[in-house]
């Protein structure tokens, strides 16, 4: 099993004695302490480093430690930008970019997105995936696209990503028609179900999407987004987790379990909630770990890295 972690972007998870800059060192030891990947994740509505800036800076100080985004909001960008910005980061980096992409969560985390971005609400998946359709056209050499929502006649030489075709491209969510969009269109999937059984039937909808679409569904890569605590008890993690939480989206822990997916308390416990994903499928999961400051956040890398970690059967 790969095991990632997410770098702490957000001001949240390093102000207000924390220097942003630091995060490279971040970076540097959570390769060396043997992660297999770097996600950054994307928003508008707290202040935080801007993802691809972010993974443009860590590319060259890293040497193996796989670099995604976590989600990526191409509703945020202009298309043909977005991918001269994702193909430079993967020239950068010798090659190691996994971009995974979402359309916005409902309600007050997603709407208020494209208002910034002056985009319609209305029709966001089927937006997403042509956007990421024009994409792999420019990196494939297209010098035209012609689609419902972007149509280009003549677009110069775009840059060209160090991994032929392009990164790979992952998609967030979990209702019923982002299962069979992942089975059809996407190289991976990363949701963040509370409960493993969800991912269970979830994974096993993708695939068997992906095989009706004549799509390997071994070739998708199953991951996983979790928020990880460990401490010395439950009742330890869950306190700081629920001002994690708040600080982070306004909600309490209680409301935020209901949505994405939890490890919570001692490292015995962080493992077993682990290992019920794998059992369910996983097979790539990155931790967003659960602190408030840089230090903590060092802390809790070095406490994950040191887990006893269950392998993929």
């Amino acid at each position: 099993m790969d095991i990632g972690v997410f770098l702490p972007t957000g001001q949240a998870q390093w102000a207000p004695a924390g220097d942003p800059r630091d995060l490279i060192g971040f970076a540097r030891r959570a390769e060396e302490l043997g992660f297999s990947s770097l996600f950054v994740n994307d928003s508008l509505l707290s202040p935080r480093i801007e993802p691809l800036t972010m993974l443009a800076a860590v590319a060259p100080v890293t040497d193996r430690i796989r670099l995604g985004t976590g989600a990526l909001l191409p509703v945020l960008r202009r298309p043909v930008q977005a991918a001269q910005a994702l193909a430079s980061v993967d020239l950068l980096s010798g090659g190691r970019l996994t971009v995974a992409v979402g359309a916005g969560f409902p309600g007050r985390f997603g709407k208020p997105l494209h208002e910034l971005s002056q985009v319609p609400w209305e029709r966001r998946f089927a937006r997403l995936d042509e956007t990421v359709a024009l994409w792999r056209a420019l990196w494939a050499g297209a010098t035209a696209f012609h689609g419902e929502f972007h149509s280009f006649d003549a677009i110069p030489p775009a840059t060209a990503p160090f991994q032929p075709g392009g990164p790979p491209i992952w998609l967030g969510g979990a209702t019923p028609a982002a299962l069979a969009r992942t089975g059809r269109h996407y190289d991976g999937w990363l949701p963040y179900p509370p409960d493993p059984a969800d991912y269970a039937s979830g994974l096993e909808a993708v695939r068997a999407t992906a095989q009706q679409a004549g799509r390997d569904p071994e070739a998708l890569t199953p991951a996983l987004f979790v928020n990880v605590r460990i401490d010395r008890d439950v009742e330890s993690a869950r306190r700081v987790m629920d001002a994690y939480t708040l600080a982070n989206y306004g909600l309490p822990l209680d409301e935020a379990e209901q949505i994405q997916a939890f490890a919570l308390g001692t490292p015995e416990d962080v493992t077993a909630t682990l290992h019920r994903y794998t059992a369910a499928g996983a097979r790539h999961v990155v931790a967003r770990l659960g602190a408030l400051e840089l230090t903590d956040q060092r802390e809790q890398l070095e406490l994950l890295a040191a887990l006893t970690l269950p392998v993929s059967p």
